[in-house]
């Protein structure tokens, strides 16, 4: 709760902390793009679902529409 305080009230630590969870959501989205990018290639080379799944940590769901792409 006090950390709750200290970000609502105080103008500089609030937006240190928006830069770092724009950082931390930046970089999330990066991971899933590169991920996603990986996956395609190995669809491409011909590899199983199953192993695109263990590399990729990507669902199946996912990776099936990777086929309709």
């Amino acid at each position: 709760m006090i950390k709750y305080i200290e970000l609502t009230t105080d103008e500089r630590t609030h937006d240190l902390y928006e830069r770092r969870e724009k950082a931390r959501r930046d970089q999330a989205m990066f991971l899933k793009d590169s991920m996603l990018e990986v996956a395609k290639n190995l669809l491409d080379f011909g590899d199983p679902i199953e192993k695109i799944i263990t590399v990729t940590g990507l669902t199946r769901e996912v990776i099936e529409n990777l086929n309709h792409d």
